[in-house]
């Protein structure tokens, strides 16, 4: 059997093995992984630190992605050679974690687009980087803006309350024009929150697997060529260094290996995914038909499991799931696999796609034996209900567009036809209720993110765009653009997908369609913390590995153009990471 695989790839089937087959000269508007074997790399285990005070550097490091590939250069945190550990929180205590930037050269360095938001030559060797802790609840001096960067032999101390409910984060760099160079170099990690329900250890009032039972699962898709070096590049149309748009990958990477296989016992297992890819959407499920229980998204536990056969997740998303390999015989095997096409402009120059990511081979020993919980919230040692969604006081349209009438450069991606640098921005007040109808103008599907809250998915719509956008025509860039799409719809509401019914910090926009959500912003005195305050985006210095740090003509570290001057606020933005970088970002206030 063949299917697709992301570039144009293809998986071929038989004999009891399977090999990636590069298409060679079958497709020559897209670069190809070379030719792989699945599943002979075992799943490598990510570690946990699980403390109140964590050091974590951003260094410069070789990782092989797999048996048969030297290894290549790649970006860390911490002492890994791919990826950061995985931090443990726990609800009411601070995590405090100490940052530095420890980068001597940068992967990518050749493909950075010095065109992009003030960078310069600089720095491709004096690599600007910000930590953002995705999903948290954090003051805005701790949220990892995109100008409060740090570069080699400057650091930052983080401080994160931990105040909101056990769920599944993730950190990453979010440094300005540059966040899609440092993800896909390496530059993200898991962070797990604890609480008094969700404790992670034997006997939880929740009654779910833990230690060797739970797994931590970092999915992204890659390109990666013969000599084991990464490409940030699909095409040879984009010149290199400058910005494309979005890459497809050709192989599957589960925790920085290709297509790996994990041995696993017969019983319940907890998984958490993240999709940390810079681009594609999937659509996961099992191999077999085999059904598994979503127990949680971004903003922690669903009310109860939800009994499916797969779940959509985008760039950004995260879900939590319970998988049942009880009833499988002994040494037979399940894949991880995906079904979603590639996004419509990427599979105009070819691109399709990538159809799985790893296999669980069952072995002989029982494992979790613990039924899954029949409620997650509302019952005894559970946490309240996540409840309906509130009535919103306002609504507020917002949009998604594509000014440019061409992938290529000069294309551009923006939110309200607004470009970052914009002070036309949203002001929701704390303590408001706000619907936002993301109306979503462009052929692809989008992964918007907002900072700082959760919300509640209300649901989809499709709607007539070309009749939007002559009644309503989009000016030029930077004059805000924010149809209201009521009009121009052509369904009924769609509701959520049954895994979005909780609460969430991204959502997949549809092509041509309105996505509603419903956002509460809480106030001053509910976090904390004050979410309007101005902050400075200083970091410090450190000097006990002067040698990393870049030499200046007056012997300073200078932020240059990236670094602002006072900051305010969070941002929201594509978690498509190519297209948060230039330009579908934009910041945002909660006012008084």
């Amino acid at each position: 059997m063949t299917l697709g695989a992301g570039g144009g790839a293809s998986l071929v089937f038989g004999g009891g093995r399977a090999v990636a087959e590069g298409p060679g000269i079958s497709n020559p508007l897209l670069f190809h992984s070379p030719r792989l074997e699945p599943f002979v790399d075992e799943l490598p285990v990510l570690p946990r630190i699980d403390s109140a005070t964590v050091s974590i550097d951003a260094t410069t490091t070789s990782h092989s992605f797999h048996r048969d590939l030297a290894p290549g250069p790649a970006l860390a945190y911490g002492d890994r050679s791919y990826l950061g550990p995985v931090v443990v929180a726990r609800r009411g205590r601070e995590t405090t974690i100490d940052y530095r930037n420890r980068i001597t050269s940068h992967p990518f360095a050749a493909d950075f687009d010095t065109s992009l938001h003030g960078l310069s030559e600089h720095d491709r060797t004096a690599v600007p980087t910000s930590m953002h802790l995705h999903g948290g609840v954090t003051p805005p001096e701790f949220d990892g803006h995109p100008k409060q960067i740090s570069r080699p032999g400057q650091g930052y101390t983080y401080r994160f309350p931990n105040r909101q409910e056990a769920t599944t984060m993730w950190y990453h760099d979010h440094a300005m024009a540059v966040t899609r160079l440092n993800v896909y170099a390496g530059l993200a990690g898991l962070y797990l929150l604890r609480d008094e329900y969700d404790t992670g250890e034997p006997g939880n009032p929740l009654g779910l697997p833990t230690g060797a039972h739970e797994l931590d699962l970092v999915l992204q898709e890659k390109i990666v060529n013969r000599d084991g070096t990464q490409s940030i590049r699909s095409t040879p149309v984009v010149p290199q260094g400058r910005w494309e748009g979005g890459a497809v990958g050709d192989v599957g990477v589960v925790n920085g290996k290709i297509w790996p296989e994990a041995r696993v016992d017969r019983g319940l297992y907890r998984m958490r995914l993240l999709n940390a890819a810079s681009f594609s959407v999937w659509d996961l499920h099992f191999s077999g038909g085999m059904q598994f229980w979503v127990i949680g998204m971004e903003g922690g536990l669903m009310d109860a499991p939800v009994h499916t056969g797969r779940v959509r997740l985008s760039p950004g998303e995260r879900v939590d799931i319970l998988v049942d390999f009880g009833a499988l015989e002994p040494d037979s095997t399940v894949e991880l696999r995906n079904t979603e096409p590639a996004a419509p402009q990427a599979a105009q120059i070819g691109a399709v796609l990538m159809p799985v990511f790893m296999r669980f081979r069952v072995g002989t020993q029982r494992g979790f034996a613990g039924p899954v919980p029949e409620t997650l919230r509302g019952g005894r040692g559970q946490p309240p209900v996540v409840g309906p969604i509130p009535v919103p006081q306002t609504i507020r349209n917002v949009s998604l567009s594509q000014p440019s009438d061409v992938r290529l450069p000069p294309s551009i991606m923006s939110l309200n036809n607004l470009t970052f640098d914009s002070d036309d921005i949203e002001t929701p007040r704390q303590g408001a209720i706000e619907q936002w109808n993301i109306v979503n103008a462009t052929p692809d599907p989008h992964p918007i993110h907002l900072h700082l809250v959760t919300f509640r998915v209300l649901g989809r719509q499709a709607i007539n765009t070309l009749a939007m956008c002559a009644r309503h025509p989009q000016g030029p860039l930077g004059i805000k653009w924010t149809p209201d799409a009521d009009p121009f719809v052509v369904e009924p509401l769609r509701g959520p997908e049954p895994w979005e019914t909780g609460f969430k910090d991204t959502v997949i926009c549809n092509p041509n369609s309105v996505t509603r959500i419903v956002v509460r912003f809480p106030t001053a005195e509910e976090l904390g913390f004050d979410p309007d305050a101005t902050f400075s985006p200083a970091v410090h210095t450190f000097d006990d590995h002067a040698h990393v740090m870049p030499h200046h003509g007056d012997g300073e570290l200078h932020g240059g153009e990236l670094q602002g001057g006072e900051l305010q606020g969070y941002v929201w933005h594509c978690h498509i990471l190519d297209h948060e970088d230039h330009d579908m970002m934009l910041e945002y206030r909660t006012v008084p």
